[in-house]
């Protein structure tokens, strides 16, 4: 496809997507080709990881952001002995961070720690510039929320890996926290693009799912993210995201110990 072409067909993505969403009902769907998903590991009990977060925090502005870049954080926790548990760590996390390093897919586990499209990226600690990979073309996944049913469902266009699984994020952004202890501590720290809740979703011959998203007010901001994964892999085969229509603002938005 010529270069235009692409960013004209990205631009109808994207506006067809905004256009979808109405009241508490989304319709969201990724081009065909796979869309680069940046994983940050991070901890609040790290003392290199704020800079990263604020990075990360800076995507909210990209250009391509959900149709071209889906960028999560993965709090872990193997930090929480310093002093601090981190309030959004997950042991699954930790977990899916040390799958990778295990698959020779990172060569440590660290953080801050970035994952591209499924590869350890060193980019950020050398100041450069993300460069979003490029892959063939491998399908089109559509999520479809209505409340908190969701229908995911998946078009191949080449010979797709069969038990694909499907994964569900909910997103928080705006997340403060006033550390007291550990290596952060007297730090207010803010996060965006926190993974919330995980959910997986078991494989379907059909490529089609469906579940209901777990509840969580956390956040002044909420987005949705879902990707598949082949069988006895880690890296997103094809992904798709959006922001989570409004509601009303949760008790609190930060977190204090």
């Amino acid at each position: 496809m010529h270069p235009l072409a692409q960013v004209i067909a990205a631009l109808l993505l994207l506006l067809y997507s905004l256009l979808s969403q109405a009241g508490d009902r989304i319709n969201i769907s990724s081009g065909p080709s796979p869309t680069p998903v940046l994983e940050l590991f991070t901890s609040q009990g790290c003392s290199s990881c704020p800079p990263a977060d604020r990075w990360l925090s800076g995507l909210r502005e990209h250009p391509q952001l959900w149709h071209g870049l889906i960028p999560l954080a993965f709090h872990v926790d193997y930090w929480d002995r310093l002093g601090w548990p981190d309030p959004f760590a997950n042991p699954s996390h930790s977990a899916r961070q040390r799958g990778y390093a295990r698959r020779g897919a990172s060569g440590a586990v660290y953080t801050p720690g970035f994952i591209l499209a499924g590869r350890e990226w060193r980019g950020w600690f050398r100041g450069l510039p993300l460069s979003l990979p490029k892959s063939t073309e491998v399908g089109s996944l559509t999520l479809q929320l209505d409340g908190d049913r969701l229908t995911l469902t998946f078009l191949p266009s080449t010979t797709a890996p069969t038990d694909l699984t499907a994964h569900v994020a909910r997103l928080g952004f705006g997340l403060h926290t006033e550390v007291a202890h550990g290596e952060n501590a007297g730090r207010e720290l803010r996060h965006d693009f926190v993974v919330l809740s995980l959910q997986q979703i078991a494989p379907s011959k059909r490529h089609h799912w469906q579940t209901r998203l777990l509840p969580d007010t956390r956040g002044e901001r909420q987005a949705i993210v879902v990707w598949l994964s082949a069988p006895g892999q880690l890296a997103p085969y094809q992904a798709v995201g959006g922001w989570l229509p409004a509601s009303a603002p949760s008790e609190s938005n930060s977190q204090r110990r």
